[in-house]
Protein backbone atom coordinates (compact mmCIF):
# COMPACT_ATOMS: atom_id res chain seq x y z
CA UNK A 1 0.00 0.00 0.00
CA UNK A 2 1.28 3.45 -0.87
CA UNK A 3 0.46 6.63 0.98
CA UNK A 4 0.27 10.17 -0.30
CA UNK A 5 3.06 12.32 1.01
CA UNK A 6 1.84 14.99 3.41
CA UNK A 7 3.42 18.38 2.94
CA UNK A 8 3.95 20.24 6.22
CA UNK A 9 2.20 23.59 6.25
CA UNK A 10 3.68 26.86 7.35
CA UNK A 11 1.87 28.86 9.99
CA UNK A 12 1.12 31.61 7.47
CA UNK A 13 -0.54 29.10 5.13
CA UNK A 14 -2.84 27.88 7.91
CA UNK A 15 -3.73 31.46 8.87
CA UNK A 16 -4.35 32.31 5.21
CA UNK A 17 -6.74 29.39 4.81
CA UNK A 18 -8.58 30.21 8.04
CA UNK A 19 -9.15 33.85 7.10
CA UNK A 20 -10.13 32.86 3.55
CA UNK A 21 -12.71 30.44 4.98
CA UNK A 22 -14.12 33.16 7.23
CA UNK A 23 -14.52 35.44 4.22
CA UNK A 24 -16.19 32.67 2.19
CA UNK A 25 -18.63 31.87 4.98
CA UNK A 26 -19.54 35.52 5.55
CA UNK A 27 -17.82 36.14 8.87
CA UNK A 28 -16.06 39.00 7.10
CA UNK A 29 -18.33 40.53 4.46
CA UNK A 30 -17.14 42.14 1.21
CA UNK A 31 -15.83 45.62 1.96
CA UNK A 32 -15.48 44.99 5.69
CA UNK A 33 -12.31 45.72 7.60
CA UNK A 34 -10.33 42.85 9.09
CA UNK A 35 -8.95 43.02 12.63
CA UNK A 36 -5.54 44.61 12.96
CA UNK A 37 -2.33 42.62 12.62
CA UNK A 38 -1.90 42.79 16.39
CA UNK A 39 -5.44 41.52 17.00
CA UNK A 40 -5.09 38.70 14.47
CA UNK A 41 -1.74 37.68 15.94
CA UNK A 42 -3.34 37.44 19.36
CA UNK A 43 -6.32 35.47 18.02
CA UNK A 44 -4.18 32.95 16.16
CA UNK A 45 -1.42 33.01 18.79
CA UNK A 46 1.28 33.55 16.19
CA UNK A 47 3.79 36.28 15.46
CA UNK A 48 2.93 39.44 13.55
CA UNK A 49 5.23 38.45 10.68
CA UNK A 50 3.15 35.28 10.18
CA UNK A 51 -0.02 37.39 9.96
CA UNK A 52 1.57 39.84 7.53
CA UNK A 53 2.71 36.98 5.29
CA UNK A 54 -0.78 35.47 5.31
CA UNK A 55 -2.38 38.82 4.45
CA UNK A 56 0.12 39.34 1.62
CA UNK A 57 -0.92 35.97 0.23
CA UNK A 58 -4.61 36.87 0.47
CA UNK A 59 -3.91 40.13 -1.34
CA UNK A 60 -2.04 38.26 -4.09
CA UNK A 61 -5.01 35.92 -4.43
CA UNK A 62 -7.46 38.80 -4.72
CA UNK A 63 -9.26 38.37 -1.38
CA UNK A 64 -8.15 41.52 0.44
CA UNK A 65 -6.86 45.02 -0.17
CA UNK A 66 -4.10 46.27 2.12
CA UNK A 67 -4.24 50.03 2.56
CA UNK A 68 -1.07 51.38 4.07
CA UNK A 69 -2.01 53.19 7.24
CA UNK A 70 -5.67 52.30 6.76
CA UNK A 71 -5.87 48.59 7.50
CA UNK A 72 -6.88 45.50 5.54
CA UNK A 73 -10.27 45.21 3.84
CA UNK A 74 -12.12 42.33 2.18
CA UNK A 75 -12.37 43.00 -1.54
CA UNK A 76 -15.72 44.11 -2.89
CA UNK A 77 -16.79 42.34 -4.98
CA UNK A 78 -15.15 39.08 -4.01
CA UNK A 79 -13.17 37.15 -6.62
CA UNK A 80 -15.30 35.59 -9.37
CA UNK A 81 -17.69 32.86 -8.17
CA UNK A 82 -16.70 33.65 -4.57
CA UNK A 83 -13.46 31.79 -5.10
CA UNK A 84 -9.87 32.78 -5.48
CA UNK A 85 -8.04 33.21 -8.71
CA UNK A 86 -6.24 30.00 -7.80
CA UNK A 87 -9.40 27.96 -7.62
CA UNK A 88 -9.29 28.58 -11.38
CA UNK A 89 -5.55 28.10 -11.57
CA UNK A 90 -5.75 25.88 -14.63
CA UNK A 91 -7.25 28.72 -16.66
CA UNK A 92 -4.50 31.10 -15.63
CA UNK A 93 -1.96 28.35 -16.25
CA UNK A 94 -3.28 27.96 -19.79
CA UNK A 95 -2.90 31.69 -20.37
CA UNK A 96 0.69 31.46 -19.13
CA UNK A 97 1.43 28.57 -21.48
CA UNK A 98 0.13 30.58 -24.43
CA UNK A 99 2.13 33.60 -23.29
CA UNK A 100 5.34 31.61 -22.99
CA UNK A 101 5.21 30.29 -26.54
CA UNK A 102 3.96 33.46 -28.20
CA UNK A 103 6.15 35.88 -26.27
CA UNK A 104 9.34 33.84 -26.59
CA UNK A 105 8.73 33.83 -30.34
CA UNK A 106 8.03 37.55 -30.32
CA UNK A 107 11.25 38.23 -28.41
CA UNK A 108 13.28 36.14 -30.84
CA UNK A 109 11.81 37.88 -33.88
CA UNK A 110 12.19 41.27 -32.19
CA UNK A 111 15.90 40.60 -31.71
CA UNK A 112 16.18 39.80 -35.40
CA UNK A 113 13.97 42.55 -36.81
CA UNK A 114 13.82 45.42 -34.34
CA UNK A 115 14.48 48.90 -35.63
CA UNK A 116 16.11 51.78 -33.79
CA UNK A 117 12.63 53.21 -33.34
CA UNK A 118 11.48 49.97 -31.70
CA UNK A 119 14.52 50.01 -29.42
CA UNK A 120 13.87 53.63 -28.44
CA UNK A 121 10.29 52.74 -27.50
CA UNK A 122 11.42 49.77 -25.42
CA UNK A 123 14.02 51.87 -23.59
CA UNK A 124 11.43 54.55 -22.88
CA UNK A 125 9.07 52.00 -21.36
CA UNK A 126 11.90 50.65 -19.19
CA UNK A 127 12.53 54.19 -17.94
CA UNK A 128 8.83 54.52 -17.16
CA UNK A 129 8.93 51.24 -15.24
CA UNK A 130 11.93 52.45 -13.25
CA UNK A 131 10.29 55.79 -12.47
CA UNK A 132 7.10 54.09 -11.25
CA UNK A 133 8.60 51.42 -9.00
CA UNK A 134 6.65 52.80 -6.04
CA UNK A 135 3.40 53.13 -8.00
CA UNK A 136 1.88 49.67 -8.43
CA UNK A 137 -0.77 50.67 -10.98
CA UNK A 138 1.60 52.61 -13.25
CA UNK A 139 4.26 49.92 -12.97
CA UNK A 140 1.77 47.20 -13.94
CA UNK A 141 0.62 49.17 -16.97
CA UNK A 142 4.20 49.81 -18.10
CA UNK A 143 4.92 46.09 -17.73
CA UNK A 144 2.03 45.25 -20.06
CA UNK A 145 3.09 47.94 -22.55
CA UNK A 146 6.61 46.52 -22.69
CA UNK A 147 5.40 43.03 -23.59
CA UNK A 148 3.12 44.42 -26.29
CA UNK A 149 5.90 46.64 -27.64
CA UNK A 150 8.18 43.61 -27.96
CA UNK A 151 5.47 41.98 -30.06
CA UNK A 152 5.34 45.07 -32.28
CA UNK A 153 9.12 44.89 -32.69
CA UNK A 154 8.72 41.41 -34.19
CA UNK A 155 7.17 43.04 -37.28
CA UNK A 156 5.03 39.95 -37.71
CA UNK A 157 1.45 41.06 -38.21
CA UNK A 158 0.03 37.72 -37.08
CA UNK A 159 2.08 37.75 -33.87
CA UNK A 160 1.07 41.34 -33.18
CA UNK A 161 -2.58 40.52 -33.84
CA UNK A 162 -2.48 37.52 -31.52
CA UNK A 163 -0.93 39.58 -28.73
CA UNK A 164 -3.38 42.42 -29.19
CA UNK A 165 -6.34 40.03 -29.18
CA UNK A 166 -5.10 38.68 -25.84
CA UNK A 167 -4.55 42.13 -24.35
CA UNK A 168 -7.54 42.17 -22.01
CA UNK A 169 -6.87 38.67 -20.73
CA UNK A 170 -3.16 39.40 -20.66
CA UNK A 171 -3.70 42.44 -18.46
CA UNK A 172 -5.59 40.39 -15.89
CA UNK A 173 -3.07 37.56 -15.80
CA UNK A 174 -0.02 39.82 -15.80
CA UNK A 175 -1.31 41.94 -12.93
CA UNK A 176 -2.09 38.79 -10.98
CA UNK A 177 1.29 37.33 -11.91
CA UNK A 178 3.17 40.38 -10.63
CA UNK A 179 1.40 40.25 -7.27
CA UNK A 180 2.06 36.52 -6.97
CA UNK A 181 5.68 36.87 -7.95
CA UNK A 182 6.29 39.55 -5.33
CA UNK A 183 4.55 37.50 -2.64
CA UNK A 184 5.93 34.01 -3.29
CA UNK A 185 9.46 35.01 -4.29
CA UNK A 186 9.82 37.87 -1.81
CA UNK A 187 10.94 39.69 -4.90
CA UNK A 188 11.35 43.40 -5.30
CA UNK A 189 10.13 45.60 -8.11
CA UNK A 190 13.80 46.26 -8.91
CA UNK A 191 14.42 42.55 -9.49
CA UNK A 192 11.45 42.30 -11.83
CA UNK A 193 12.65 45.40 -13.67
CA UNK A 194 16.06 43.76 -14.13
CA UNK A 195 14.45 40.72 -15.76
CA UNK A 196 12.79 43.02 -18.28
CA UNK A 197 16.08 44.84 -18.85
CA UNK A 198 17.76 41.51 -19.61
CA UNK A 199 15.14 40.76 -22.26
CA UNK A 200 15.51 44.18 -23.87
CA UNK A 201 19.32 43.94 -23.71
CA UNK A 202 19.18 40.68 -25.68
CA UNK A 203 16.91 42.34 -28.23
CA UNK A 204 19.29 45.29 -28.47
CA UNK A 205 22.21 42.89 -29.10
CA UNK A 206 20.11 41.12 -31.74
CA UNK A 207 20.67 37.82 -29.98
CA UNK A 208 17.58 35.86 -31.00
CA UNK A 209 18.27 32.78 -28.87
CA UNK A 210 19.10 34.76 -25.73
CA UNK A 211 16.03 36.98 -26.11
CA UNK A 212 13.77 33.93 -26.39
CA UNK A 213 15.48 32.25 -23.43
CA UNK A 214 15.20 35.32 -21.20
CA UNK A 215 11.52 35.76 -22.03
CA UNK A 216 10.76 32.07 -21.52
CA UNK A 217 12.60 32.04 -18.18
CA UNK A 218 10.75 35.17 -17.07
CA UNK A 219 7.32 33.66 -17.72
CA UNK A 220 8.32 30.20 -16.45
CA UNK A 221 9.11 31.70 -13.04
CA UNK A 222 5.56 32.99 -12.87
CA UNK A 223 4.26 29.52 -13.81
CA UNK A 224 6.08 28.05 -10.82
CA UNK A 225 4.65 30.69 -8.50
CA UNK A 226 1.10 30.04 -9.74
CA UNK A 227 1.45 26.31 -9.14
CA UNK A 228 2.91 26.89 -5.68
CA UNK A 229 0.14 29.22 -4.54
CA UNK A 230 -2.58 27.12 -6.15
CA UNK A 231 -1.37 24.29 -3.92
CA UNK A 232 -1.50 26.51 -0.83
CA UNK A 233 -5.01 27.72 -1.68
CA UNK A 234 -6.52 24.28 -2.21
CA UNK A 235 -4.79 22.29 0.54
CA UNK A 236 -7.14 20.93 3.16
CA UNK A 237 -6.51 21.58 6.80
Amino acid sequence: MTFQQIRPQKGSEIVLQQIKLQIETGTYAPGSKLPTVVELAASFQVGRSTIREALSGLKAMGWVDIRHGGGTFVTNPLPIDSSSLFDHGQTLQEVQEVRRFIEAGCASLAASRRTEENLTSLMQILRTMEASLENEEESEQADICLHLEIAKASHNTLMIGMMESLTERLQQSMKASRRLWFFAERASAEKLLQEHRDIVDAIEMKDEQLAAEKMSQHIHKVDQVIQKLAKISTDAF
